[in-house]
């Protein structure tokens, strides 16, 4: 526990809670440090994240009681803005955000330290909001885009709120002094390295895994593909908006070996992992957790190399980093070759310690010290 939680009244702020990715992973580690911090959230799908999480006393924004929020919460994006200020956080001496949308732009009192966990500046609204958006000339296309900008106005006018800025990788590092002019120290993600390890005897590696949401950013289309001209089995975990297109694909394809799988158990990831040919990443990522994991199971990766994973990987020793721009042909020909390459998977699983969860607490206590200097 931080030394100093007797002594000071601690809020922690989170975007939203609908389920256990990586920002909740983060997020669990921090409500540790402050047993009794409430958290603040625009809005909870109870039973959703873990029991930590829900045990915790939770306060949603008016969100919390718009219709059909389950399914349609995205579409309530224009009022992420107004619903995170309207929390009252004046009576506080620290406010700790974790924050990839709104959170960061959380009022506090005038004498309230504000450190914000930055997972990434709004993806949609600045580089990458053709991705998720592609440009139209509709009525209703050119009325999203309005609503787009006034979103990145406010984002932008907002970034000046926290009193200091962590970010998840130098990439989200260069993203945050581009997008809110604001330096920042990298502080990557806990892994829970302890748990994933490699295996006790060598193991048979049959299949590709691919861990991610599924939605478009991510490029799991590409996974598919190079799997499918390899004729290697592949395994996605995850969930998503793009999984009935993704499958048609697989099918399309007439690739037999493509499994789809979500809500696993922790423990049977780690076998996918341990037993996995490589860890295939196509997708541009702002850390890439699941890179790490893997890499502490012992297993190579195969990433585009631009984003989080240059934090996480060295080439040609934990794996390939290819040109993002070479698609399907670069990531076929990476997995082509993580067979030549002199990987140890214990040097590896070594290698992945440096993102304990023991080190992550450590270097945020260190964060929340220095505020007070």
């Amino acid at each position: 526990m931080a030394e100093n939680t007797t002594n000071q009244r601690v809020a922690i702020v989170h975007d939203w809670l609908t389920g256990m990715r990586g920002g909740e992973k983060v997020l669990e580690q921090i409500v540790r440090l402050f047993p009794d911090a409430p958290i603040y959230t625009l809005f909870h799908l109870k039973g959703s994240v873990s029991e930590e999480l829900e045990r915790r006393s939770i306060h949603t924004s008016f969100l919390q009681k718009l219709p059909f929020l389950e399914r349609r919460y995205r579409h309530y994006l224009p009022l992420f803005p107004r619903a995170i200020e309207s929390f009252d956080l004046a009576g506080y001496d620290l406010v700790v955000s974790t924050s990839h949308c709104v959170a960061k732009g959380i009022i506090v009192g005038a004498e309230t330290r504000h450190l914000c966990y930055c997972h990434t500046p709004m993806r949609y609204v600045w580089d990458q909001q053709r991705i998720y958006f592609p440009k139209s000339n509709s009525p209703l296309a050119l009325t999203r885009d309005a609503l787009l900008s006034r979103l990145r106005r406010w984002d932008r006018k907002t970034a000046h709120r926290p009193t200091q800025y962590l970010a998840n990788s130098s990439f989200v590092q260069e993203r945050i002094k581009k997008y809110y002019d604001r330096e920042s120290s990298v502080l990557a993600p806990p892994v829970d390295v302890d748990f994933f390890t490699p295996p006790d005897a060598t193991s048979h590696r049959h299949h590709l895994l691919c861990v991610a949401a599924l939605n478009a950013y991510k490029k799991v289309d590409l996974a598919i593909s190079a799997a499918a001209e390899l004729d290697l089995p592949l395994v996605i975990v995850g969930r998503g908006p793009d999984q009935a297109q993704l499958q048609e694909q697989a099918r399309s394809l007439g690739h037999q070996t493509v499994d789809f799988r979500s809500g696993i158990p922790a423990t049977e990831l780690r076998e996918l992992y341990r037993h996995a040919i490589a860890f295939v990443q196509p997708g541009i990522e702002d850390f890439g957790i699941a890179a790490a994991e893997s890499l502490a199971c012992g297993t190579p990766v195969v990433a585009a190399a631009e984003g989080g994973v240059l934090d996480i990987v060295e080439h040609r020793s934990e794996g390939i980093l290819y040109d993002s721009k070479d698609r399907v042909k670069g990531l076929m020909e990476a997995i082509q070759g993580v067979k030549r390459l002199h990987f140890d998977p214990r040097q590896a699983a070594h290698r992945a310690q440096r993102f304990s969860e023991n080190a992550f607490t450590s270097q945020l206590q260190s964060a929340i010290a220095a505020l007070r200097t």
